[in-house]
């Protein structure tokens, strides 16, 4: 009998949710493990394409060691999901009352921050790739009662990932200055996500 360990393979690792996608698959979020991870996600976030999300010519010891930073956090976390057991992207949740965020807006209780960036090579270019990764994310964040509503904060100049939480029933909310970027501000509330099935 094996014992799993947060250093296995994100597919051996238990999930901190699951949720069957219809016409996508099974998706599974576990928890990200720096170490073991380093390689997969710097790959993704050192490509072109994933210019906004700020780790373009970082090394993998740089990212290895901001995602164990991460990991030191009790307010902010790091999950990989898994699309039938294969990693797909890179899952962030975050406390926007204890992250630089909340000193460009006004907070409000229930307000859960996230970040997401779908992998490169994964079928991102699939019609609806995004989109059903999106209700899955949605629906992690909401199964806590306490969340009320999900911010996210994409670079202003990002505007496909900006059309893409428009049409997953996000409200566009102000432009913000961050130390990194110019953001948009967007929210989706719980009743606006029941809405959206």
């Amino acid at each position: 009998m094996s014992i799993e360990s947060p250093e296995s393979p994100a597919h051996a690792r238990a999930a901190v949710y699951e949720r069957t996608v219809d016409g996508f698959g099974a998706v599974r979020l576990v928890r990200l493990v720096p170490d073991t991870d380093a390689d997969l996600v710097h790959g993704w976030v050192s490509e072109e394409r994933a210019r906004y999300w700020g780790m373009v010519g970082h090394t993998r010891e740089q990212v290895r060691d901001i995602y164990a930073y991460v990991d030191s956090l009790a307010t902010h976390h790091a999950f990989l999901a898994l699309r039938d057991g294969e990693p797909v992207a890179l899952f962030q949740t975050y406390d926007p009352a204890a992250d630089p965020v909340g000193e460009c807006y006004e907070v409000l209780p229930g307000d859960f921050g996230v970040h997401l960036l779908v992998g490169g090579a994964t079928g991102g270019q699939q019609r609806g790739f995004t989109g059903a990764l999106l209700r899955a994310f949605t629906g992690f964040a909401f199964s806590d009662p306490a969340t009320l509503r999900i911010v996210v904060e994409p670079d202003v100049r990002n505007e496909k990932a900006l059309a893409r939480l428009v049409r997953a029933g996000f409200e566009l909310g102000p432009e913000i200055d961050k130390p990194e970027k110019r953001a948009r501000l967007a929210f989706l509330s719980r009743e606006a996500a029941a809405g959206q099935g």
